[in-house]
């Protein structure tokens, strides 16, 4: 049956020519102008930041502020450990560090007594010095005070753990009354950063100049969309290539920035990705359906003038969405068959359905 439905397709046009009629057909005019290069690949969706949250202090963890899987903003409390051990520290640090400015204050004053008595020839050098050293003793053991005392308020810090970033938490293996402790590096969450968000994808390594030119000129623009998503793409912009080409596959990675704040795209996501370099100008493109293969070559038919089917030979460049950028003697506004084509031959009659010629010829 669908060999005998072949010949009568082939025959058709010989047909109507027989009976004086014309092929019905459809058209669509060329286009010549700017054409947006596309170059297609495959994406997974990445974040930008993925942090591991620690305990910074031993401790046992007294509250839990957050849920699993929780949007928190940088800054936010998320939880808290006992912190009376180190609060008890600061207390002991800050006595000693009054106790010693007193001494460094005494001995201060000894320094500038026995200063005077020296240039009075009352007091030996010999007590000049030590009171010098005792001074600069006392000066030192202050400084390592201050420092005990502020590392006992950092210690204090750290008994509220905060969120780092903005992001999304996730599982919180440990709850209100674990003891952890900074030794064993032990993870209580982890927070992921959700937007902007990154699209990692490799292409071939034969547009790697079309994207380096583009980034250069700051026009790489990409447009990802994931599987099902009815939506307009999501559009960002090229903010890495890859320093080396991979010889295993031949492709060049690259990474897109995206803005998420609706958290379209997420993290592990695979997406379909659209590249645009540039575009190129004086472009021909025709109707995709409209392009035609034969044994040696593609080629279009152009309803002429004189109402009948014209085979123009092409030589195709890519294809971006639905239409076919081609190569070939075609002028801007002639008009290429798109359905019917495959019913015609050079020198066939065809007429564009809804046509008042398609009217006369019916009645």
């Amino acid at each position: 049956m669908a060999a005998l439905l072949a010949g009568l397709l082939a025959i058709l046009p010989a047909v109507a020519l027989a009976q004086g009629g014309a092929v019905p057909v459809t058209t669509d005019p060329v286009r010549v102008g700017p054409v947006p290069i596309e170059i297609l690949a495959n994406g997974i969706v990445a974040s930008e930041s993925v942090i591991t949250i620690r305990a910074r202090v031993d401790g046992q963890i007294e509250q839990v502020l957050v849920e699993e899987g929780q949007l928190v903003k940088k800054g936010q409390p998320l939880f808290i450990q006992d912190s009376r051990l180190n609060r008890a520290l600061l207390a002991q640090f800050e006595a000693n560090l009054i106790k010693d400015r007193a001494l460094l204050t005494r001995y201060t004053a000894d320094l500038l007594r026995y200063q005077q008595l020296g240039r009075e020839s009352v007091a030996s050098q010999q007590r000049f010095e030590q009171a010098q050293s005792d001074a600069a003793s006392a000066a030192a053991q202050v400084k390592a005070d201050e420092a005990l005392v502020e590392q006992a308020k950092v210690n204090v810090g750290f008994s509220t753990i905060t969120a780092e970033i903005d992001g999304q938490l996730g599982a919180i293996p440990l709850r209100a009354g674990n003891f952890v402790r900074q030794a064993e590096n032990t993870a209580i969450t982890t927070l992921t950063q959700l937007d902007p968000i990154l699209v990692q994808f490799s292409v071939p390594e034969r547009w790697l100049n079309e994207i380096r030119g583009a980034v250069r000129r700051g026009a790489a623009k990409v447009r990802v969309r994931a599987e099902g998503d009815g939506r307009a793409p999501a559009e960002g912009k090229l903010v890495f290539v890859d320093s080396a080409v991979d010889v295993a596959t031949g492709t060049i990675a690259l990474k897109a920035r995206f803005e998420n704040a609706d958290h379209r795209l997420w993290p592990g996501q695979y997406v379909q990705v659209v590249l645009v370099p540039r575009d190129e100008e004086n472009a021909i493109s025709v109707a995709g359906p409209a392009l035609q293969t034969g044994q040696d070559s593609r080629f279009v038919f152009v309803l002429g003038p004189d109402g009948a089917a014209h085979r123009r030979n092409v030589q195709l460049v890519r294809i971006t969405g639905d239409r076919a950028v081609v190569k070939g003697e075609l002028a801007a506004g002639e008009k290429v068959i798109v359905d019917g084509a495959q019913r015609v031959t050079e020198g066939t009659k065809a007429v564009e359905r809804g046509s008042t010629q398609q009217r006369v010829s019916s009645n």
